[in-house]
């Protein structure tokens, strides 16, 4: 059974115990960042908040000042952001451990690497973390590594589900941005802050991912079995976005992240 704990060191939650072997996990069709499946309604309203969603990350990285240059993407899926990001004027490159996801991503003319490490010692001018940084085993480590493929001047991109937003208290266990046991980590903007100044790196910008507080507030109706769970997860999206105005504790954030000035 996995459980969350609160590091007070660190500000932020932790599953336990954590799996030694990740990969059974991903395995489930259900699993809709490894698939581009339009089988379900809640498969086609993922393809269709994924294309939007697309545009948008684009255009934050430009609005950071960052309309060409290397891109690296980690955990990279079937790789539509490279896709988009590479018709935007990105030289890119794509890492993802998936294997049907690799696959997938391959048959659109996206080769992705399965490794960080597979990725050639270049410095890259965006590396960008999609939702990611919750599922990396030895997080410490690898952001150790990421850092140290960014550009002196380059910029890291962070989106990760905010455990302190309305949505998550509202749906407690159920609530989908939670995700044990792929969803290692769980972090405030405090942890963010701190995971990252440890490798001389600052947050320039916080961001909300405004769908996110619908798709996942629809994703835990469905976990608990609501009745009528698009219309409930509308207003409790609505409602945690309303809300997140004055707190700023929005579903999910996006951390724009630099290297430190000297």
């Amino acid at each position: 059974m996995f459980e969350l704990h609160y590091d007070p060191d660190w500000d932020m939650l932790v599953t336990q115990p954590q799996p030694k072997v990740l990969a059974p996990y991903y395995e489930s069709e259900h699993y809709r960042s490894h698939t581009d499946a339009t089988t379900s309604f809640t498969d086609q309203l993922y393809q269709r908040a994924k294309r939007f969603a697309l545009r948008r990350k684009i255009k934050t990285i430009q609005k950071l000042g960052y309309k060409e240059g290397t891109l690296l993407d980690i955990g990279a899926g079937t790789g539509d952001f490279l896709i988009a990001a590479q018709t935007h004027g990105f030289a890119v490159k794509g890492v993802e451990p998936n294997a049907k996801a690799r696959a997938n991503a391959s048959k659109k003319g996206m080769a992705l690497h399965r490794e960080v490490s597979e990725v050639s010692r270049t410095s890259f001018d965006v590396i960008t973390l999609w939702h990611v940084l919750e599922h990396l085993p030895n997080v410490q480590e690898q952001v150790e590594q990421i850092t140290a493929l960014l550009h002196e001047d380059g910029l890291l991109v962070v989106a990760v589900p905010n455990y302190r937003s309305y949505d998550a208290q509202y749906y407690g266990s159920y609530w989908a941005g939670y995700d044990v046991p792929r969803h290692l980590w769980h972090f405030s903007k405090n942890a963010i802050v701190k995971l990252f100044g440890q490798y001389n790196m600052e947050v320039i910008s916080v961001r909300p991912m405004l769908l996110d507080a619908f798709y996942v507030s629809l994703l835990s109706e469905q976990y608990r079995g609501s009745t009528g769970a698009l219309p409930r997860a509308f207003w409790i999206g609505l409602y945690s976005n309303m809300r997140a105005c004055f707190t700023k504790e929005y579903s999910s954030l996006l951390y724009g992240i630099k290297k430190k000035t000297q």
